[in-house]
């Protein structure tokens, strides 16, 4: 038996009836935050007694998924479910594009500059884009469980790469240039409103 108090005309009620573990565990999403599960009347006790018998499993400080719908990459959804504008950037984009080879240590994810980073355990690089064009080449990746985290599009990515040189490197700008060029050349359009979009 578990207890799972309801929100009823203002008031924190618990039902007379026991409630099962998956009633509990079918009122949750996929990823969803220490306070959501309390909102959803979902007690101290029962969330821990989930945690323990593994039913859930912590992603982070107060986030978690539940195990029956665990799939995809946990980091990603930790900081999908943290910030809704969190967008991968520059190596991590350009990895997932396919236009360098490296497998980068940590994920770069960028936030609009004055966005507070969220506090995450995991190897993450945040960096802050200007807000005027941080929506720019910016797309949705799919993730797991019906969430979603920004990408930014291949031209994107490579303009940050050149214009963030003095801390990436050269050779990061370099190599996906020579990779976009190789046998899947693009056109130059979309690469150009990116480059004048930012001088």
């Amino acid at each position: 038996m578990l207890l799972c108090a309801f929100l009823v005309e203002g008031r924190w009620t618990a039902r007379a009836a026991k409630t099962t573990q998956q009633d509990c565990l079918k009122r949750l999403p996929a990823t969803f935050t220490y306070s959501q599960a309390r909102r959803l009347g979902i007690s101290d006790w029962t969330l821990y007694r989930l945690r323990d018998e593994r039913l859930i499993e912590p992603l982070g400080r107060g986030l978690y998924e539940r195990a029956d719908l665990a799939e995809g990459d946990q980091d990603l959804l930790a900081i999908a479910a943290r910030a809704s504008r969190a967008t991968l950037c520059l190596r991590s984009a350009l990895a997932r594009h396919g236009l360098i080879d490296d497998i980068p240590a940590t994920i770069d994810i960028a936030l609009p500059r004055g966005t507070r980073t969220p506090a995450l355990d995991g190897p993450i690089s945040w960096h802050h884009f200007d807000a005027a064009t941080f929506d720019l080449g910016r797309d949705r990746l799919d993730l797991a469980a019906g969430q979603k985290i920004g990408i930014y599009n291949a031209e994107r990515c490579i303009v940050d790469a050149f214009r963030l040189s003095g801390i990436e490197g050269p050779e990061l700008g370099n190599e996906a240039l020579r990779s976009c060029r190789g046998p899947r050349r693009r056109s130059a359009g979309p690469f150009r409103s990116s480059c004048e979009a930012h001088p």
